[in-house]
């Protein structure tokens, strides 16, 4: 069978369980609707929260980052890796101690203040919609290559889908169709890694592999680094970026994978707060998987595609370049008209253009596998990028329905109402993010990585010192996240977005910190005029106070508080 016939068997049966799955599980009540119930056990919680968390960046973008980029795209594998260490130590458990459905209803409470929570709504809002680009896009990739569809066709059949199981089913339809979309990608990552790892270099496990050495006795590394610098391109295991880049990108992430609030908000759903350690635990162990896996595909990827077309004809090529040429994916451009494909660093020598989203999901068809393992990464790219994007869009609902309806504009909402108007709010949002995707601000990765500096820039410092400082008031709280997130923003907009003007060049970033970076610098200032600003103004109300002692306690933690 082909692989257009093979995809369709495979998305259909998938999607087919996705839906069944939030039809059996629908929510049935606002606090299943937001937190499934706050019944899910930590292993199943665990599975749904990497899934939740491992994004179409992660399944399809984050190889493509390090196959081009070699060496500085490690930031990305240490810094979100390290930000789940983070979350699950720091923040986690306290949060399901406090035991509110959203981050905003944390810091509403916490800092006594609705102008803290609408603060706290609005860059949930900006994050969650910055994110939810980076999937919608990630889903119209998958599509327009393997059904045969343009990206925006390909964004408005996600757009169906994530509205039908994230409105119906809520937090627990979300939760367990997550447990099988985890699943699904996690086979679709490594079926084809341990395939490829097993070609080039006679070890079926990819971790080791990529290290090793191939047919023709050379280290597959060094094999890469000679390639690289026969092309013009960098060496592959040496860096380019600053060291004080390097540093500033790493934790933008890190904190930021602690400040994300569609991830935050999964702790809410376990029974208890030891739980919330416990699945954290498992998440970071489900994660690790594909993590690990990352660097070994970016190298099998880059290597079988600079010796598949470098110096190829290209009346030659074999067809998987054909099919990704129709998405406009990949480009060939035969500036001296020879019909040989020059792929060289130097632009004005060089014929070829691949967008880095294609390396994962065109790996399997450049390494010639099976047409069935072709549509088992399709499927699986659709399980990541899916799934969180049904996180996203629930966090936006919620924001929009529990913080600003039920707890500001009226109070008096029935049940009925507030559920009415969270489910309205993800079809809104699913709008939205489908503009996002199909005008989207970068690739997949890049965005993904400003919302994560966005994140860091505004919610991680009015978080972490809401549990640990108890002099932390209202006004500090307040303007720590406006300027946080104002200079984040502007950052962006400046040397990122390019909407004030020209997009200055990388000579001209401030202290020599990228975009992606830049959320560290903002989380700092917001640390500083947060912790100025509380000292200055009167301190918080006794029963405030008493409620971050409360918080930190560990006696009882078993049990959930009613905070």
């Amino acid at each position: 069978m082909g692989i257009l016939t093979w995809t369709w068997i495979l998305v259909g049966i998938t999607f087919a369980l996705y839906i069944g799955i939030a039809i059996w599980a629908r929510a049935g009540s606002s606090k299943e609707f937001y937190v499934a119930g706050g019944g899910v056990p930590p292993i199943m919680n665990g599975m749904a929260t990497a899934a939740d968390w491992m994004s179409a960046a992660s399944f399809i973008s984050l190889a493509g980052i390090v196959s081009f980029t070699g060496y500085d795209g490690s930031v990305y594998l240490m810094g979100w890796t390290g930000g789940y260490v983070l979350l699950a130590l720091l923040l986690a458990p306290y949060l399901r101690k406090f035991g509110k459905f959203t981050v905003p209803d944390f810091i509403g409470d916490r800092y006594y203040s609705n102008t803290a929570r609408v603060v706290a709504v609005i860059a949930a809002l900006i994050v969650s919609f910055t994110y939810v680009a980076g999937q919608m896009r990630g889903v119209g990739i998958v599509f327009s290559r393997y059904l045969e569809v343009d990206i925006n066709t390909g964004v408005y059949i996600g757009m169906a889908i994530v509205l039908f199981y994230a409105v119906l089913g809520g937090m627990k339809g979300i939760t367990y169709t997550q447990v099988a979309q985890y699943c699904v990608l996690i086979f679709a990552f490594m079926v084809p890694a341990i395939f490829i790892s097993f070609q080039m270099t006679g070890n079926p496990i990819p971790q080791l592999g990529f290290g090793g050495a191939g047919e023709d006795g050379i280290y597959l590394l060094d094999k890469l680094d000679g390639l690289s610098r026969e092309l013009g391109f960098h060496e592959y295991t040496s860096g380019s970026k600053s060291m004080i880049d390097v540093f500033a990108i790493t934790v933008a992430l890190m904190v930021g994978t602690a400040g994300l609030p569609h991830v935050i908000v999964r702790f809410f759903t376990v029974p208890k707060v030891k739980d919330a350690r416990v699945s954290a635990g498992w998440a970071l162990l489900f994660i690790a998987i594909l993590y690990t896996t990352v660097p070994a595909v970016a190298v099998f990827a880059r290597t079988k595609l600079i010796e598949t077309v470098s110096n190829a004809e290209y009346a030659e090529l074999p067809e998987w370049f054909g099919n990704w040429e129709k998405t406009g994916l990949l480009k060939f451009d035969d500036k001296n008209g020879d019909g040989v494909v020059q792929y060289v660093a130097d632009n004005s020598v060089n014929e070829l253009t691949i967008d880095r989203d294609i390396m994962v999901l065109a790996n399997p068809e450049i390494a010639q596998l099976p047409n069935w393992v072709i549509a088992l990464v399709g499927a699986g790219g659709l399980a990541a990028a899916l799934s969180t994007a049904a996180g996203l869009l629930l966090v936006i609902a919620s924001s929009i329905s529990h913080d600003l309806f039920k707890k500001i504009i009226k109070p008096d909402i029935s049940e009925k109402g507030e559920l009415l108007a969270a489910r309205f709010s993800a079809f809104v949002a699913v709008c939205i993010a489908g503009y996002f995707g199909i005008n989207p601000p970068g690739f997949v990765a890049a965005v993904v990585a400003l919302a994560f500096g966005l994140a860091a820039a505004s919610f991680f410092p009015a978080i972490l010192l809401g549990i640990f400082d108890k002099r932390m008031n209202k006004e500090g709280a307040i303007s720590g996240m406006i300027v946080g997130l104002t200079l984040m923003f502007f950052y962006m907009a400046k040397f990122k977005l390019g909407w004030l003007g020209d997009k200055p060049p990388a000579s001209e970033w401030w202290f020599g910190i990228s975009p992606e970076g830049f959320g560290t610098v903002a989380m700092i200032v917001n640390f500083v005029v947060s912790l100025v600003v509380s000292r200055m103004t009167p301190a918080p109300p006794e029963n405030i106070q008493e409620l971050v002692e409360h918080i930190r306690i560990p006696s009882g933690a078993g049990e959930a508080s009613d905070h």
